[in-house]
């Protein structure tokens, strides 16, 4: 059997998206480099566990799931999590954020100030600004008090995101529309007095995550499957999402669906282009191997 390897998904730092494996490797995902790798065809997609402890019985998990964990570890992952609220006395400051994602949809965040703007990456925020800074539970008031007055959501689904990302205004309109909001926001009442506020500064992601040129996908990848390929050339990253180019045009997958499988690396030079794996249409917004990759 060829050699196998656990992706334990991609992650954001200084050096770019890296696509991490068990073991420790990590693999670079810039503009230009091919992706190719196989579902082991006698495999079956495992939770991935929580909290770094491997789950106790391996449990099988949907080719959907953007989780990859049953529903035991999804509970122990998401314990002691800021977004479940259930770490109130967290000592650590924290940023509100807005995140610009496309035109009219923008959404209100919060982060450690320790990460940076890490989250806005992993989210795929093609731009944003900070609001403010201060104890988490300040911060979490400001979050609430923010969405409900501009009317803005706390959450903006993938599916969403992808579909503008190849149609983009320019950089001074981005910036334009977040620069509105953070003016209306820092007039909000009900501001928490622990909480200060922050000057407006645009960071923008357009070039970080390569969508200068980036063609419309046609298709996102729905699931993997036992046995089957994906291959293509990387023509952007944003949040999870890899924008390749296949044989079938230009189709997004989310990196998260590759936790949890078995994959090796497919035989032959044409696997570049292949695509095997379920894929839906992306609509419209209304010996022994060095590596995979």
């Amino acid at each position: 059997m060829a050699h196998a390897w656990r992706c334990t998904g991609l992650r954001w730092g200084g050096d770019g998206p890296l696509l991490g494996w068990e073991g420790g490797r990590r693999s670079p995902l810039h503009r230009g480099k091919v992706v190719a790798f196989g579902v082991v065809s006698e495999g079956r997609r495992t939770c991935v566990g929580a909290r770094g402890n491997a789950c106790p019985v391996r449990a099988g998990v949907p080719g959907r799931s953007t989780g990859a964990r049953c529903d035991e570890c999804a509970r122990l992952d998401r314990a002691h999590s800021v977004a479940a609220d259930t770490i109130a006395d967290d000592p650590r400051p924290y940023h509100v954020y807005l995140a610009w994602f496309g035109p009219g949809m923008v959404k209100v965040g919060i982060t450690a100030v320790e990460r940076g703007s890490t989250r806005l990456l992993e989210q795929g925020a093609v731009c944003f600004g900070w609001l403010g800074r201060g104890p988490l539970m300040a911060a979490r008031r400001t979050e609430e008090v923010v969405r409900a007055a501009l009317k803005v959501p706390d959450r903006i689904p993938y599916a969403e995101k992808r579909v503008v990302r190849a149609a983009l205004p320019e950089a001074g309109e981005r910036a334009a529309e977040l620069a509105v909001l953070h003016a209306r926001a820092l007039e909000v009442y009900g501001w928490p007095e622990a909480l200060e506020p922050v000057p407006f500064q645009v960071v923008d992601h357009f070039g970080v995550f390569g969508l200068d040129g980036l063609p419309a996908a046609e298709g996102v990848v729905s699931e993997l499957v036992a046995g089957g390929v994906v291959g293509g050339e990387v023509l952007a990253v944003a949040g999870p999402d890899l924008h390749l180019a296949t044989g079938r045009g230009a189709v997004v997958l989310d990196t998260r669906l590759m936790t949890g499988w078995e994959l090796t690396a497919p035989a032959g030079e044409a696997a570049r282009d292949v695509l095997t794996v379920p894929v839906r249409e992306l609509k419209s917004r209304g010996g022994v191997q060095d590596g995979l990759f």
